[in-house]
């Protein structure tokens, strides 16, 4: 037998705020037909004041833990992936920490952008293995809304708010929990997907610029390349996996990511034309979404995956 990370609780938090296209189609030109069509995006949840990076991580991180039957002063680690913290530092997820009412744990943040979660994941998954904690909290939390360009219609009306988070378990096991995990970057692509500010660069947060048309091509290719390697260092076949979470970025993108594979588009978890693109929470959001309706089910083996800027991109076999 194994010492592995099994998945126990899932969470997520949105903001109460949900905008729509026709709100966004009154502040720049655009439409929700337009949006739609190229999309598959209808509405998304805005931060507002008072909610962050870490209230929204804090909230996920609770509904994760009442899930699974656990008290907070159990976890021995929180691994918050996200691209908006709260501060430069100390890390978001000392304030997750602290919200809990956590006197001492490991906690610390991944920068991965879209595929923070999955780096954060890997991290934690080997951590636990490792026997650094029993009990792991793996979170993805953004406000990416703080750093939109709102005068630029071909990036704000892409992306939302919100928080997922997975509480990850120590057993001895065989075929549960995570499996396999594979990452990748390639820092050339820089200029595609990037926020043109930093604390070392620019002295200012930024706004995020992307080229989309060149992002979308790769995607479809890194993704479907990530999802054959995991699969096959996890032992099992794309005909054996009962659902795909994505990463959240655009209909298009999934959809042609399932035809790459063969995959069953049914078989692919969709929160994109709801959530947007909400970067790092965009993986556990969609994952605790299937999972508190019913879809997802205890024995299913399921394929996580995303990209982000960098680029970055990884995907996980899990057997929840």
């Amino acid at each position: 037998m194994n010492r592995r990370a099994v998945i126990v609780g899932t969470g997520s938090a949105l903001p109460p705020r949900r905008v729509t296209n026709a709100e966004l189609a009154e502040r720049v030109q655009t439409s929700h037909e337009w949006i739609v069509e190229r999309t598959g995006i209808e509405a998304r949840h805005i931060a507002g004041d008072g909610e962050t990076t870490a209230t929204l991580a804090t909230e996920a991180a609770r509904k994760a833990l009442d899930a699974a039957g656990v008290a907070a002063d159990q976890v021995g680690l929180i691994v918050l992936a996200t691209a908006t913290p709260d501060q430069t530092f100390p890390a978001s997820a000392t304030r997750v920490q602290t919200a809990l009412g956590i006197d001492d744990c490991i906690a610390f943040d991944v920068a991965a952008v879209c595929t923070g979660f999955l780096y954060a994941l890997s991290v934690a998954d080997n951590m636990v293995k490792g026997g650094m904690a029993d009990y792991a909290l793996v979170i993805g939390s953004e406000t990416f809304s703080r750093i939109l360009d709102w005068d630029d219609r071909a990036t704000c009306v892409l992306f939302g708010d919100g928080a997922g988070a997975v509480l990850l378990h120590a057993e001895e096991a065989q075929d549960k929990g995570v499996l396999a995990t594979r990452l990748h970057a390639d820092g050339r692509h820089n200029d595609l997907l990037y926020v043109d500010g930093g604390v070392s660069t620019t002295g200012t947060v930024g706004k995020l610029r992307m080229k989309g048309k060149e992002v979308f091509r790769h995607a479809v290719v890194n993704l479907a390349d990530v999802l054959n390697e995991v699969l096959a260092a996890a032992g099992h076949r794309s005909d054996e996996v009962d659902w795909v979470v994505p990463h959240q970025a655009n209909k298009r993108i999934l959809d042609a990511t399932a035809r790459k594979l063969g995959l069953d588009p049914a078989r692919v978890i969709v929160t994109v034309d709801q959530h947007a693109n909400t970067s790092a929470a965009s993986v556990p959001l969609a994952l605790d979404t299937a999972v508190r309706d019913g879809r997802i089910k205890a024995g299913d083996l399921i394929v996580l995956e995303a990209m982000g800027g960098g680029f970055t991109w990884g995907a996980a076999v899990v057997r929840y």
